[in-house]
């Protein structure tokens, strides 16, 4: 008999355990309570996707849960295979961006990601349910039961969670995923915004809106630290650029465990250390300590660092005094920057937190609670840096819960550890 699957959550993860449950001869419901589903493609990469990671480095994750386990996650489908997936399957072309790392589609358009995605999935025979929302989910005698708002319920031999996490409501991400599996006795690691914008009040930074550079940047308090280097804005409400939004998490959490005064952000303004900028504020001359920070920074940002520094602005190289040197290199090589919180989920790309690892079956994505109860993306326990990584775990534990429900057994069988 056709094992009847219902997908919840017509994302990155839930569409492609959808296309995989279904070319494994499911037959496979979506259910979407967005109009179009996909939004969060449609809005990555400023609008471009960036689809995958030229490499990975499985070290970056970031998890709650045991970091070995993660792996088993993350290698389930290589990152060539998914490569070739898109390219040779969805006949998507992938453009490397070899200075970020990165590989986007070669329109450099989200949408014909996530059209290609949806169109492959009606093509090998999955039923799309839009604008249809889940209010809970709960095993039966004989499989699952799925509740709709104003509507009957739906019934399946198995149902795969992609609901999201809490990031960018307006792209349907509620938590209702995460309540749903909480209330059916998953481990649920505490959620956070991650991988989102810092905010501050301070006028000397904040009046540098506008201005991008390449930093080095680490946050830190006594239980966790993060280090990022790449591109670094300053912003009106206060800092954004991907080195920022990958050390964010840190001092997210930080305000949640009332660590914030404890916590600290410093950044290496260029790639210049100690030893570099000794010699650059070596005497030249009558040259100013100015001209020297200009050769290697904005104007602006060089004036305000240099106040940070209590060092004067025309004071020239030759005047400069050994402790002025010596706060002036500790401000441009690890300086102190000011914050007072971020922006939350409404800018955050991803969910920290979720559905603990160890509750589900890394080969498979099964509940380890629940037989046939499939879990996938982003309301599991993980999340990757800026370049990709969100999408290749949405891409690999989307098809491996597709795959994984596509043969699931009967509530009466023996689970398998």
């Amino acid at each position: 008999m056709t094992q009847r699957v219902i997908v919840i959550g017509a994302g990155a993860a839930g569409t492609m355990a959808a296309i995989f449950a279904a070319t494994a001869g499911a037959e496979v419901v979506l259910v979407e309570r967005t109009r179009d589903g996909g939004r969060k493609i449609l809005i990555s990469g400023g609008g471009r996707c960036n689809v995958l990671p030229l490499r990975v480095d499985e070290s970056r994750f970031v998890t709650d849960s045991s970091p070995n386990l993660l792996r088993k996650f993350v290698r389930a489908w290589p990152l060539a295979e998914q490569r070739a997936f898109f390219e040779d399957t969805l006949g998507i072309p992938l453009e490397e961006e070899t200075e970020s790392l990165k590989l986007f589609p070669a329109s450099h358009k989200a949408r014909d990601v996530r059209d290609g995605l949806m169109s492959y999935a009606r093509a090998v025979g999955v039923q799309l349910r839009m604008e249809t929302r889940v209010t809970d989910i709960a095993p039966t005698d004989t499989g699952w039961s799925v509740s709709l708002d104003n509507d009957v319920p739906l019934t399946a031999d198995a149902v795969i969670v992609a609901t999201g996490g809490l990031s960018v409501p307006n792209t349907g991400s509620d938590g209702a995923g995460l309540s749903m599996l909480a209330r059916l006795g998953h481990t649920m690691h505490p959620t956070y915004a991650a991988l989102t914008p810092l905010t501050a009040n301070a006028p000397a930074f904040n009046e540098l809106s506008g201005i991008s550079l390449t930093v080095s940047i680490t946050a830190r308090n006594a239980k966790r630290s993060a280090q990022a280097s790449g591109g670094f804005l300053f912003t009106h409400h206060g800092y954004s650029g991907p080195s920022v939004l990958n050390v964010s998490h840190v001092l997210v959490r930080a305000r949640a465990e009332q660590m914030a005064a404890d916590s600290r952000l410093t950044v290496q303004w260029t790639s210049l250390g100690d030893a570099e900028w000794e010699a650059a504020l070596q005497a030249h001359g009558a040259r100013t300590v100015t001209g020297a920070l200009r050769n290697e920074m904005p104007d602006r940002l060089a004036s305000v660092l240099l106040a940070q520094a209590n060092v004067p602005p025309t004071r020239t190289l030759a005047e400069l005094r050994r402790d002025e040197r010596r706060a002036l290199i500790d401000t441009l090589v690890r300086g102190t920057l000011p914050w007072t919180g971020d922006e939350g989920y409404k800018k955050a790309e991803v969910t920290g937190g979720g559905v603990a690892l160890d509750n589900v079956n890394p080969r498979t994505m099964e509940s380890r609670r629940h037989p046939g109860l499939f879990l996938c993306g982003e309301v599991l326990d993980a999340f990757g840096p800026i370049g990709g990584y969100n999408f290749l775990w949405a891409w690999a534990t989307g098809r491996a819960a597709g795959l994984g429900a596509a043969v699931a057994r009967s509530p009466g069988e023996p689970q398998h550890m």
